[in-house]
């Protein structure tokens, strides 16, 4: 009852004034139509990214023509001084002095990055399906972990994906995303979960509140689509700050409940980007070993969100995305642009998602 009148109340303040919260239903039906269904072939790297084609680009075009979309930035500036990720190293850009060429009237300017900066892991980034692995059943602790039992999506094993320590990805590396050019659907979890606050930290959205973000935002007709990218605005992106004196952003955060996870993956999205340095509900304490993970979430598998999304269905994700701006124009549905790096046998890339949609307010 609680949160049926939460939805209610949120209905009306949420959907004043944004009469184009979704693509007409004319455009919806066509690119159901043209839309790839599973299975995929075998030996697939591309994952739920083999849903794109002419019926996503239909949903997209929709909204780049109207004529009072905008352009919104979904990532963070990048700095030595932003937050940064404990599992990486210092995230360092060397300038070089300006140069020249002999001969020449021109002078130029370079930089490097420093030893263990790890750009593919910090800032707005998306994950290739290779980032993570999973074992048959939990590793004991006792010596070096069993990697080469490891399993990825598709089946793939070790041996296929990363056959020794210092060996690049040969299997669902970075350069295997598609160009993830499609419709994108924005769910204000600050606004349903939150209450107008940032979600705390092990909180999470589940699947009852996607749906009921849904209907607050009018989108209940709509719904997810095969092929979507769903951003998720949890306000924990209030916490990012540049320089990062507080040091709070990634020490925990709210994140997906499994539920969740399960619940996009049947929708069969391309992508699911929260504002968020997981994607995974990491409760105060749990990286630092003094408390467990969220609740909900399988034995072994704390980080179950990176399990179900990238190993099980081929969903990839994107982390830090910076959705304040598009969630408070309520552009809930837009066309979205990620084209990472091709950086061929990398885990994850620096990424610049952008939104182009009709503000609702």
């Amino acid at each position: 009852m609680k949160l049926h009148k939460t939805v209610l109340a949120l209905s009306i303040a949420l959907c004043a004034g944004s009469l184009l919260a979704a693509e007409p239903a004319s455009v919806l039906a066509q690119s159901r139509k043209n839309t790839p269904q599973p299975p995929w072939l075998q030996g697939d790297q591309w994952g739920m990214a083999n849903t794109l084609g002419a019926g996503t680009m239909a949903r997209c075009a929709w909204h780049m023509s109207q004529p009072t979309a905008q352009t919104y930035e979904l990532s963070y500036v990048r700095s030595a001084t932003m937050p940064l990720s404990g599992f990486s190293g210092p995230y360092v850009t060397k300038p070089k002095g300006s140069a020249g060429i002999p001969g020449t009237s021109q002078v130029f300017n370079m930089e490097s990055l420093g030893e263990g900066a790890e750009p593919g892991q910090q800032g707005t980034q998306i994950d290739a399906l290779g980032h993570f692995g999973y074992l048959a059943q939990p590793w004991d602790g006792k010596g070096s972990p069993p990697v080469d039992s490891a399993r990825y999506y598709g089946g793939f094993t070790q041996k296929d994906v990363k056959p020794t320590p210092d060996s690049p990805l040969l299997k669902l590396g970075i350069e295997w995303i598609r160009p993830i050019i499609t419709s994108a659907v924005v769910l204000d979890a600050k606004a349903l979960v939150g209450g107008g606050q940032p979600m705390k930290a092990g909180e999470t959205v589940t699947a009852a509140h996607i749906e009921a973000m849904l209907k607050a935002q009018g989108l209940d007709k709509r719904g997810i689509l095969p092929g979507d990218v769903v951003y998720v605005r949890t306000g924990w992106g209030d916490y990012w700050q540049d320089p990062d004196t507080d040091k709070v952003y990634y020490s925990k955060a709210p994140g997906l409940s499994y539920d969740a996870a399960k619940y996009l993956g049947e929708k069969r999205i391309v992508a699911i980007g929260l504002d968020t340095p997981f994607i995974d509900p990491v409760p105060e304490g749990m990286l630092a070993g003094k408390a467990g993970p969220a609740a909900g979430v399988p034995e072994g598998i704390p980080f179950a969100l990176h399990h179900h999304m990238l190993t099980q269905m081929g969903i990839h994700q994107i982390e830090n995305a910076k959705l304040d701006r598009v969630a408070d124009d309520k552009v809930w549905t837009s066309c979205t642009m990620i084209l990472p790096q091709r950086e061929k046998g990398s885990a994850g890339a620096a990424v610049r998602p952008v939104a182009i949609g009709v503000p609702g307010k």
